[in-house]
């Protein structure tokens, strides 16, 4: 007799949810990103903000974008139960209902909106719930399965965190936060068309149009390196709206140069393993590039903050 003490081994064949598949509905791994830009948003924001209201407001951030998760998932649950990748997630797997994870979604976007509203400001807010109707509906609901443009479009639903954080602090949508939004809306087509060349067969028998499926191979080497140089040039905004200084200039300038390299590697391969291998190795990078991006920011205006590089910031 075998006895299983693994609570989630026990939900798998009891077909019951634990409190892991609920944090699973909340995409835990694309949160941690979501948050660590809007943290940067808040941090270099102009003007400084309380502590405590300061945690509140990425607490509500994080909450805001665990319920769009959770939307996603109830939403997608046809589709997830096809692909490799996301078959065992808690809603095809049978351990919690679609209903559950819909009244979860909709409990936590609201939650979090009214939070930030009154902790912060109704702009932040309003951002926010942008952001979740903005994922949840026009990407998940429309886009996701009606063009190959999903990504390109939809990708603005992960570019907005780091301006919820900038409007937390100063109640006001500038360039300097648009400029960080243009930076992660650029670099989310190659780094999901990289994972497309690398799963075709699952978004072809899910039916989603993603770029490789509809217009092959060639098309989407190329439509990566056109975004990945975009990227590059969007990246050196901060240095020329005078809220960043050489920290994050050089670093900005070599993972950029790593980005295009890998992009334009990937371009010159053909339609074999090697191009699912380049494909791959992009992947990987763009996954790091961002959170490097990011952190060179927050490091070169702390040190500004502080003195230790006086005169690089506006």
């Amino acid at each position: 007799m075998v006895l299983i003490d693994d609570s989630r081994h026990l939900a798998v064949m009891t077909g019951e949810a634990c409190v892991e598949d609920y944090l699973a509905l909340l995409k835990p791994n694309v949160m941690q990103l979501v948050v660590f830009t809007a943290i940067v948003g808040l941090l270099v924001a102009p003007g400084g903000i309380n502590p405590v209201i300061g945690f509140i407001a990425m607490l509500c951030i994080a909450i805001g974008a665990g319920a769009s998760g959770a939307l996603n998932m109830w939403y997608d649950a046809d589709i997830d139960a096809i692909m490799s990748r996301t078959v065992n997630r808690p809603i095809p797997a049978g351990r919690i209902s679609g209903g559950d994870a819909l009244i979860f979604g909709v409990v936590l976007s609201v939650f979090s909106v009214a939070l930030l509203g009154l902790a912060t400001n109704w702009i932040a807010a309003g951002l926010l719930a942008f952001t979740i109707f903005f994922y949840a509906v026009v990407y998940t609901m429309w886009l996701k399965r009606s063009t190959p443009q999903n990504i390109v479009i939809g990708g603005a639903a992960g570019a907005f965190p780091p301006m919820v954080g900038w409007a937390a602090v100063t109640g006001t949508i500038s360039v300097d936060s648009v400029a960080l939004f243009l930076i992660i809306f650029l670099w989310t087509p190659p780094h999901f068309w990289a994972l497309a060349l690398c799963k075709q067969s699952d978004y072809g028998a899910a039916g989603i149009p993603m770029l490789p499926n509809v217009r092959g191979a060639p098309h989407t080497k190329l439509q990566i390196f056109v975004y990945t140089v975009l990227l590059a040039a969007a990246a050196l905004l901060p240095t020329m709206l005078g809220f960043a200084g050489l920290i994050y200039t050089a670093i900005a300038a070599l993972s950029g140069s790593g980005f295009l390299f890998l992009a334009w590697r990937l371009l010159r391969t053909g339609e074999d393993a090697a191009m699912r291998k380049s494909a791959r190795m992009l992947f990987t990078y763009s996954l790091g590039y961002l959170f490097v991006m990011f952190l060179a920011l927050l490091v070169d205006n702390l040190l500004a903050r502080f003195g230790v590089l006086p005169g690089v910031l506006s």
